[in-house]
């Protein structure tokens, strides 16, 4: 049983029969009344944000969901394909199955696939990557480390806001709980 007192951002939580995690909480005590809890919650499912408040001291249920470290083999089209690195398993997943990160996988890359009823519903990337740049606009003379960003696309196939300087074919680490670049890497 999960506790108010316990929350911290990323806890996951039943909530109505479905597993969500806390994005955002903030714990209130007003000067006339009990203590509350304000909580936005993201569905695992369906990937809705609500605003919830809680009284302090409520209890709920842990989601049944069994994390699995997976190695990403290889797509084809909306189809990923994944081998379990304990039973050599190989499991095909839907893009839509794998959450908004699913165009951050690069071969060969170990995950942890949260798994709900049987069926898949997000991929925990490591909390930072190294992908090479393939596509960006041209760095300009003058453009500086605060001048501003502009999109740029990693050998992945997704698009990231970089610095103005960075050119094709930079190595940069990339915060994947954020989707936001970090620094070059040499």
């Amino acid at each position: 049983m999960i506790s108010t007192v316990d929350f911290r951002n990323g806890v996951r939580l039943m909530v109505e029969g479905e597993p969500f995690y806390i994005v955002e909480f903030q714990h209130v005590k007003p000067g006339k009344g009990g203590a509350f809890v304000r909580t936005k919650l993201k569905s695992y499912l369906s990937g809705n944000v609500l605003d919830r408040t809680f009284r302090s001291g409520e209890r709920f249920d842990e989601p049944d969901l069994e994390e699995r470290e997976m190695q990403f083999l290889y797509a084809t089209g909306e189809a990923f394909t994944f081998m379990d690195t304990e039973s050599y398993e190989q499991l095909t997943f839907e893009k839509s199955q794998l959450g908004e990160n699913a165009d951050l996988l690069k071969e060969n890359m170990v995950v942890k696939i949260l798994v709900y009823e049987h069926r898949p519903i997000d991929v925990e990337l490591p909390n930072f990557i190294e992908l090479r740049v393939v596509d960006a606009d041209p760095g300009v003379r003058g453009d500086t480390a605060s001048g501003g960003n502009k999109p740029a696309i990693v050998e992945t196939g997704a698009t990231i806001k970089v610095p103005l300087y960075l050119e094709v074919g930079t190595m940069i680490k990339i915060d994947t709980r954020t989707r936001s670049y970090v620094e070059r890497v040499r």
